[in-house]
């Protein structure tokens, strides 16, 4: 007896979260820390969903939560003592205001006007982070006090973070899930298909894209405070990478952009496949991830979400269907 279609989605969704609760059983520590990476980019590329996906507002500059997420966590555990616990809501609500303060004039912006402006929002902050070496620590970084008897909030260990990022995950997703089946969900859609259609409707345009920036924001540093918490010593280079906000927009462009699971899915496909070309490839482990990439975006431009969805529904996969549209 076959199950009806609309209950393989959540049992497929029970498995996994039940696989992904008993990792620590079976893998090592260093399979626990590849996992947590993977957790944490899906993380982020929900994140990034929200504006990029759900808004249409394709940013570029999302690095700059992350590392702000991180310093502030820094900040506080060194120069306030305080917890991780008790600084980990301040560092989301610092991502959360510093978006919609940026996103005041950011959003007026549209296309590659606005991606440009988020990009340089987020090199001008690291500057800022680099010229206060008394609070930040500048160029030389700075190491949270999680070891010996300085420390204000010891370290899990890698089980610790492994169910720290997977949880982090699971809200960032919990949080698209809900934007998705809400009104506000709609207006971020409306806003995607026809901007103005949607203010002459009396969507209030700019509070629905400042309230998607913002909640992309809160999400972003939330999982940039677990990163520096993981890594102890932190560095601008490292937490302000453009490296970062590439692959948070490549998992969610593959995934599929505006679905709930497809960040999540692009994330675990290009991470475990980046982690396994390095082993194998070094020296062309590089060359040979952007090749997939462009073969990816080429026979699914739609995502991979969108591509199995229809596959499901026909029967058929058509693969090169895209290729013969287009004549690419």
């Amino acid at each position: 007896m076959s199950l009806p279609r609309n209950r393989l989605g959540p049992l497929a969704g029970g498995v996994a979260v039940a696989a992904a609760l008993a990792g620590p059983a079976v893998a090592d520590d260093a399979m626990l820390r590849t996992l947590a990476g993977v957790f944490m980019f899906g993380g982020l590329a929900s994140a990034w969903n929200i504006i990029g996906g759900f808004t249409g507002y394709a940013s570029f500059g999302n690095v700059v939560f992350f590392g702000l997420g991180g310093y502030t966590i820094a900040v506080l555990m060194v120069h306030a003592r305080l917890s991780f616990w008790a600084a980990l809501p301040v560092a989301v609500a610092v991502g959360a205001v510093y978006a919609a303060l940026v996103g005041l004039p950011v959003l007026r912006l549209r296309g590659h006007y606005f991606a440009i402006a988020t990009l340089g929002v987020a090199e001008g902050t690291r500057e800022v982070v680099l010229n206060l070496p008394d609070l930040t620590g500048g160029g030389a970084g700075i190491s949270l006090p999680v070891l010996g008897a300085q420390a204000v909030t010891s370290s899990p260990g890698n089980t610790g973070f492994y169910y720290l990022f997977l949880a982090a995950m699971g809200v960032a997703v919990a949080v698209a899930f809900a934007v998705s089946r809400s009104r506000f969900g709609y207006a971020l859609a409306a806003i995607h298909d026809d901007e103005q259609g949607a203010a002459a409707t009396g969507i209030n345009t700019t509070r629905a894209k400042l309230a998607a920036f913002a909640l992309s924001g809160a999400l972003t540093s939330l999982i940039g405070a677990l990163f520096a918490f993981q890594q102890v010593a932190i560095y601008p280079e490292r937490l302000f990478s453009v490296e970062i906000t590439v692959l948070m927009v490549a998992m969610a462009v593959i995934g599929g952009l505006g679905t709930v699971v497809g960040p999540v899915i692009g994330a675990v496909g290009l991470q475990l496949l980046a982690e396994y070309l390095r082993q194998r490839y070094l020296g062309l482990h590089l060359i040979v991830f952007g090749s997939l990439l462009v073969a990816v975006v080429v026979l699914m431009p739609e995502g991979m979400m969108s591509k199995l969805s229809q596959a499901w529904r026909e029967r058929r996969l058509g693969l090169l269907d895209t290729v013969r549209r287009y004549r690419v």
